[in-house]
């Protein structure tokens, strides 16, 4: 329940403070938490950012005071947080569907994002299988691109990734120089450079770089020496996979002594395409300071 309370008390402190400057690393400080891990786990918990909370959160707000007040659009623009009013009906209109100079006309629907509160649902799900492991740097190779949680857009966006990758045969040339026989699989996805501000994140296909030249097209990236929690993925969908992402948020790290490391994650897959493949999910980790 602890757990629990300082998540509450960081969306409290953002909501007292909602037409602030508000500093993320005080964020951080209400919940007991780095601010990465309070990011982290805050976009794997609600699917969309801090930024975007505050944002959405004090454009209800705006919406609210249009309707009900006679006050100039730049003084309500100023007063959540905005340098212009273009910059704010941008924004607000990007949310409401409208301008803020027709969200005061009679009749018009707004949108209303709500204030969050945390609660713990108790659903007897099955077991975790994971294991706490030690592994000193290694090297992966492969391609990548930029994706974004918000919205679950990078659920949409890796499985075609992976698909364009294997139709174009690209999938299968990093199989051949990582050394592998030609029903070899791909041995690793990457989540790395995620930025929980603003959601985004960029996803690799990889090997395991082999004791050979990766050609330029390639690239090489250094995981460091890390602290693994390592999950065991019961099937092999992508729903499956997508589901023990989601425990890993909403039910492990609440109940664990760790907290997320500011590191790549990984997926880690097994076998071949003759007799399919397994995977596990790799979360960097740093044991909580208090």
């Amino acid at each position: 329940m602890d757990w629990i309370n300082s998540m509450q008390n960081a969306i409290n402190y953002m909501e007292e403070n909602i037409l602030e400057e508000i500093n993320y690393d005080k964020i951080a400080q209400q919940a007991y938490s780095s601010t990465y891990h309070f990011q982290r786990m805050f976009s794997m918990l609600t699917g969309f950012t801090v930024g975007e909370y505050i944002r959405n959160r004090r454009l209800t707000l705006a919406a609210q005071e249009l309707s009900f007040s006679d006050a100039k659009v730049t003084d309500i623009a100023f007063k959540y947080g905005y340098e212009t009013s273009e910059a704010f009906t941008k924004a607000f209109q990007r949310l409401h569907g409208v301008t803020p100079t027709v969200a005061r006309q009679s009749g018009v629907n707004l949108k209303s994002f709500g204030r969050l509160s945390i609660q713990i649902v108790m659903k007897g799900e099955k077991e975790m299988n994971y294991k706490i492991v030690e592994k000193e740097a290694f090297k992966v190779f492969g391609l990548d691109f930029k994706t974004n949680v918000i919205d679950g857009q990078c659920y949409k966006d890796i499985p075609k990734f992976w698909a364009k990758c294997a139709e174009e045969g690209l999938a299968q040339k990093i199989v051949k120089i990582a050394g592998k026989p030609d029903n070899g699989l791909l041995d690793v996805g990457v989540i790395f450079d995620h930025n929980p501000q603003d959601g985004s994140m960029r996803y690799m296909i990889a090997c395991d770089v082999p004791e050979t030249d990766i050609p330029s097209e390639f690239k090489v990236l250094e995981i460091p020496s890390l602290t693994w929690a390592i999950f065991q993925v019961d099937g092999d969908t992508d729903e499956d996979i997508h589901e023990v992402w989601r425990r890993i948020g909403s039910e492990w790290f609440p109940a664990s002594n760790y907290e997320h490391a500011d590191a790549p994650e990984l997926e880690r897959y097994y076998g071949n395409r003759d007799t399919g493949s397994r995977c596990e999910i790799w979360i960097p980790v740093i044991k909580k300071s208090i």
